[in-house]
């Protein structure tokens, strides 16, 4: 599974895929009869035409999979990508060499003629940083970058699949120039091939390679965690990142338990701005993160505002890995559908990726309270504070969705932080919204989807059922937000006309209980 989460350094930040990233649907899927698995060879030795060389190896495909798919978008990015577009010279052969007739039947769609015959599939794609479209820029996370001395590989944006076999379990071989350093979160079988266990899975994995990488690693948790960083001119290594995010990656294995993964991998890109005019950005995955950024002179404010978005696109380990409806169970790469509920994983996600750092404190409450005015800004001034976050995600992929994408990262963290006062209010600060993350992780996990329809239902069940009139009116729809009301039941006055906050110096004692209690300082179970 993977989620995008487009969170640029220069708001607004996608979703990056992740970015992030939900658009999906459910496909009832099994591997058919016929080729076992799916082998691809992706050859990155000889980079002038700045073309990917693809290889596909079958030993024959069912009659119902005579179709080859390219993505016409990918999960979380919510814009059409249509991938076929960057396609070239795609051939079929038989065991013999012979050629087998291939149609290209729509954009990312190619009808392979006798199936069963079918022994390779080979064809170029190019890169997608460096290709001109005339619409549809692909966000530089979600694609492709290919130069002399480095590769950004995303699975989606180079591989298309048999239609009815992204079930099917895959290896990768990915050749590189000798002494370069590969960073991914797929691991190899004993022949050096990667494998995955479907395609969703492969997309789930972008690679980063390039013979100036630096490495740092580290233990999060228990959990291995390596940091993969390509720097045009050298300003920024991975030691630094690491130096930076470390305290924020504690913070967060302490705020959930431990990790629910057993490694991770951060990739960072840092260049020039990339090209047509798309905005930097990350893409979240559920065992790694890639980061496409600005390179600048290192200094502590930009560590800081990287560690943000490490941050986010981090604590996707909690939504979508571990807590996700049926609807992005399996990514539908021709047709997604949406999922109402990007208010959880991206709103909640970027709530609690302050949040985190706050209750740990990392972040002082007056930079809590600085970050939170600028989302409260973002609402009233850059988007349409009438739209609601449901509407916004069952609209995600039109234009009137796009136009108020962003907001999800402003008003859906708002929403976020208001229904954690309203839980803490309605439990006399004995449940916030930390405690019903990690219930609903234990509920559910990785394997085991909550219900889109009702999910809501099974929250209120959970916890007060107060918190379906906080549903209808806050996400449902959207009244105005009551935050002067809400953070004053933490002694904090919120004035709109700066707007700011203020932490009263004389609360009353269960203003003071209550506050307290937000800020983390209570015991959990």
């Amino acid at each position: 599974m993977s989620h995008s989460c487009y969170h640029a350094l220069v708001r607004p930040i996608l979703l990056a895929v992740a970015a992030i990233p939900l658009a999906a649907a459910a496909v009832a899927q099994t591997t058919p009869t016929g080729s076992s698995e799916l082998t691809y060879h992706v050859d990155v030795r000889e980079r002038g035409e700045d073309r990917f060389q693809v290889r596909l190896t079958v030993a024959g495909l069912p009659a119902d999979s005579d179709v080859l798919q390219f993505a016409a978008t990918a999960p979380g990015t919510y814009q059409v990508m249509d991938v076929g577009r960057f396609v070239e010279g795609l051939r079929a052969e038989d065991a013999e060499g012979n050629a087998i007739p291939v149609e290209q039947i729509s954009t990312n769609q190619w009808r392979l003629a006798s199936p069963a015959d079918v022994r390779e599939i080979s064809y170029s794609v190019a890169e997608t940083w460096d290709t001109p479209v005339d619409e549809h820029v692909i966000y530089p996370m979600a694609g492709t970058s290919m130069e002399a001395d480095h590769v950004l590989f995303n699975a989606h944006a180079v591989l298309g699949f048999p239609a009815g076999m992204q079930n099917t379990p895959i290896r990768l071989e990915f050749a590189v120039p000798e002494g370069w350093t590969v960073g991914t979160a797929l691991e190899k079988d004993a022949s050096g091939f990667y494998v995955a266990e479907d395609y969703d899975f492969l997309v789930d994995s972008p690679i980063l390679a390039g013979n100036t990488l630096t490495v740092a690693t580290t233990e999060v948790g228990g959990a291995p965690v390596e940091i993969y960083t390509y720097a045009k001119a050298g300003q920024i290594r991975s030691d630094m990142l690491l130096e930076s995010m470390e305290d924020m990656l504690n913070a967060s294995a302490d705020f959930l338990g431990g990790l629910p993964v057993d490694r991770y991998v951060f990739l960072y890109h840092f260049e020039d701005p990339p090209r047509q005019g798309v905005a930097y950005g990350a893409w979240e995955h559920s065992y790694s993160s890639e980061y496409v950024l600005p390179e600048a002179p290192w200094s502590g404010a930009y560590g800081d505002a990287i560690t943000d978005i490490a941050a986010h696109e981090f604590l996707h380990i909690v939504t979508p890995l571990n807590i996700h409806s049926e609807i992005i169970e399996h990514f539908d790469f021709e047709t997604p559908v949406p999922s109402r509920h990007l208010w959880l994983y991206e709103g909640v996600t970027e709530w609690e990726s302050h949040m985190v750092q706050l209750r740990a404190g990392l972040k002082p409450l007056d930079a809590y309270f600085t970050e939170l005015v600028q989302k409260i800004a973002a609402d009233q001034t850059q988007y349409d504070p009438t739209y609601p976050l449901e509407k916004l995600a069952l609209t995600s992929y039109g234009d009137d969705g796009q136009a108020q994408y962003g907001n999800i990262y402003s008003r859906g963290a708002i929403v976020a932080g208001l229904l954690d006062i309203r839980l803490l209010e309605l439990s006399e600060g004995g449940m916030d919204l930390q405690d019903v993350l990690l219930q609903l992780m234990d509920r559910y996990g990785k394997a085991a989807p909550f219900d889109d329809a009702t999910f809501h239902q099974t929250i209120v069940d959970m916890t007060f059922p107060e918190i379906a009139d906080f549903f209808q009116r806050y996400v449902v729809a959207a009244e105005p937000l009551p935050i002067a009301e809400y953070y004053g039941k933490l002694g904090i006055d919120y004035d709109p006309n700066g707007p700011s906050f203020t932490v009263r110096e004389n609360p009353t004692p269960e203003e003071a209980a209550l506050r307290a209690a937000w800020m983390g300082d209570r015991p959990r179970a």
